[in-house]
């Protein structure tokens, strides 16, 4: 058994396909028409283009918003990315506009950093020691 989609709520799915292609780098791999303006809309690193996909869930139900909201609230990520490096990755996004909540800071054995992906979340980045 293998992870194939893992999922995150968004506000608005093609703002989200642009803050998550054009300003973190993934590639769009799946979009498909589902109904009420809906997609099943996912990218994948293109690092990995075959590994796991991101749905860009749209928030359609009640209880997603309050449960992102919630989340938010209380600083904690939706997610989390992998990344080489915690500060270069940094500033190459807050160079896009991109606001950190929390900068790179040493964890024990990684360093992590927390985003808003302008689509209602908090993600974490993490530079594994």
């Amino acid at each position: 058994m293998i992870i194939n989609v893992c999922s995150v709520y968004v506000d608005d799915q093609a703002k989200a396909l642009r803050f998550y292609t054009d300003v973190l780098g993934f590639v769009k791999k799946t979009d498909v028409p589902v109904g009420n303006g809906a997609s099943w809309l996912t990218v994948v690193s293109p690092e990995h283009p075959d590994g796991v996909e991101l749905l860009l869930e749209p928030t359609g139900h009640p209880a997603a918003k309050v449960y992102k909201e919630a989340l938010v609230a209380d600083g904690i990520p939706f997610t989390q990315f992998q990344v080489d490096n915690a500060q270069d990755e940094y500033e190459r996004l807050t160079k896009l506009g991109v606001t950190f909540t929390q900068p790179p800071t040493p964890m024990g054995p990684v360093i992590t950093a927390v985003f808003d992906d302008t689509c209602g979340n908090l993600i974490q980045i993490v530079q594994m020691g």
